[in-house]
């Protein structure tokens, strides 16, 4: 007989993709204005293979001063979970709300410090209840499924 205790296991956090531009510098560093920032939040579960899943945090921020991109950073913060013997109600809430939460951190830091380097000030990622954006996602999906259509949401 198989053993059928449930596994939760971080197999690895790394960073998937980050990319930071400055397409109008130097000139806007010159600016005065106070600039505006926009951030976006995504999340992503995939299955690697049998009982592995790789979820993914991904924030871009976008920070303009009067409609010119001052800079824009792009970061995917992932990881690597070994996730079994659960059921599917349980699994859901674990790849949207319990991997998410873990790897955010990690995101927010990363965030925060490409931005210092870039020499601006750190962009703090505000904190993000993965739990509420879980069930208002769940409801969404409930929805939009007896028009057939499909949504993709994310955290702005």
């Amino acid at each position: 007989m198989a053993d059928a205790t449930p596994v939760f296991q971080i197999q690895r956090m790394y960073l998937k993709d980050l990319s930071l531009e400055q397409p109008n510098s130097p000139q806007i560093l010159l600016e005065q204005a106070q600039p505006q920032v926009d951030i976006n939040l995504g999340m992503q579960a995939e299955p690697v293979v049998e009982g592995i899943y790789e979820v993914s945090v991904m924030a871009t921020v976008t920070t303009k001063v009067a409609d010119k991109v001052l800079f824009l950073v792009e970061a995917k913060q992932a990881g690597i979970f070994e996730i079994r013997n659960l059921p599917d109600e349980q699994m859901q809430g674990i790849l949207g709300i319990v991997c998410p939460q873990m790897i955010y951190p990690y995101l927010r830091a990363i965030v925060s410090d490409v931005c210092t380097r870039a020499g601006f000030p750190p962009i703090l990622l505000t904190e993000v209840n993965f739990q509420a954006l879980f069930e208002a996602q769940q409801q969404q999906q409930a929805a939009q499924q007896g028009n057939g259509s499909r949504i993709i949401t994310g955290v702005n």
